[in-house]
């Protein structure tokens, strides 16, 4: 019973494919973008240096949901909220070993903390990846900030 309704379904999705015409497809084909344009469209996006950060007590948490947003959305598939290793070092106590303005450049500004900062190059070396261009904005980093805050245990 199992094997006929697969084959029925199977059966099902090749005829729908079938339906397209060969001028819908030439024609859906002329007015989509390649992907090389696609990507031209969508520039990368360098911030600028982070400067003094003020560190809000308690926490805002408008900024931790925010932040833990977009972790989950752009950071969680190569970090970690504990200690482990992934692709990129594991978040805990993240917050209480780097300054604020180190966490947020190596976050919107990956490039420049690469160049010239030490310890960044150290955790290339150990992580053998190099961290991608989010374009993530300064007031996203910080929220993602308020999140990692969240996380090491502030209240």
């Amino acid at each position: 019973m199992y094997a006929y309704r697969c084959l029925t379904l199977f059966v099902l999705m090749i005829s729908l494919v079938h339906c397209t015409s060969k001028e819908d497809a030439e024609k859906a084909a002329k007015t989509s973008p390649s992907p090389v344009e696609a990507a031209e469209e969508q520039p990368e996006v360098h911030g600028t240096p982070v400067g003094a950060i003020t560190l809000t007590n308690p926490l805002n948490k408008e900024w931790v949901a925010q932040g833990q947003a977009i972790y989950d959305t752009k950071c969680l598939a190569c970090h970690k909220l504990d200690a482990t290793r992934i692709v990129g070092p594991g978040w805990k106590d993240v917050t209480t070993r780097r300054k604020p303005e180190w966490v947020m450049n190596m976050i919107t500004n990956v490039e420049m903390m690469l160049e010239t900062d030490e310890e960044a190059q150290k955790l290339l070396e150990q992580c053998l990846v190099r961290m991608p261009n989010q374009n993530i904005t300064q007031a996203e980093a910080r929220s993602i900030y308020e999140f990692m805050r969240s996380n090491d245990g502030e209240k």
